[in-house]
């Protein structure tokens, strides 16, 4: 179980939209936390982020309940979530998925079961990264994204700065 993110069909761009927005060159925004810990608390998620997802990592712009600032590309749920810019992505039990089952950060620390993220799309139409919230608890009932689309909404407005 376990498979790595294709890359979207239009890389090349995206990741020029990535370098273009300068994201990864600016000081940390206090702003993109707020939104970070605002989405943790609607979403009652131990982990949250804002992800960027660059040519071979993920940095995390804003984080809290993860350590690392960045990590593989390969082993990132964001990297699935840019590949349908319009839609969310809810993993409800990251162990029976097929995509993340033998994930590390599943099958390790911070033993993530639940995911949802929300991709931070420019505007023309790239997704760059996502908001995301995840969990160590599977949550099989429906997931409400509206909250979570909103605060992406203002984080993408934040980051076109």
């Amino acid at each position: 179980m376990g498979s790595f993110a294709p890359f979207p069909a239009n890389e090349i761009a995206r990741q020029r939209a990535v370098d273009h927005c300068g994201i990864l060159l600016r000081p940390r925004n206090p702003e993109l936390q707020r939104i970070v810990e605002e989405a943790a608390r609607l979403a009652r998620a131990p982990i949250a982020a804002i992800s960027v997802v660059d040519r071979s990592r993920q940095w995390l712009a804003a984080r809290i309940g993860i350590d690392a600032e960045e990590g593989p590309r390969r082993d990132a749920f964001c990297a699935h979530t840019i590949l349908r810019p319009g839609e969310p992505m809810i993993v409800a039990d990251a162990r029976d998925d097929r995509r993340f089952g033998s994930n590390p950060a599943v099958t390790g620390h911070p033993h993530i079961r639940f995911y949802a993220g929300v991709p931070l799309v420019d505007h023309a139409g790239f997704a760059l990264g996502a908001l995301c919230v995840a969990d160590t608890t599977p949550r099989l009932g429906r997931f409400d994204v509206y909250d979570l689309t909103h605060l992406a909404r203002r984080a993408e407005r934040i980051m076109a700065i």
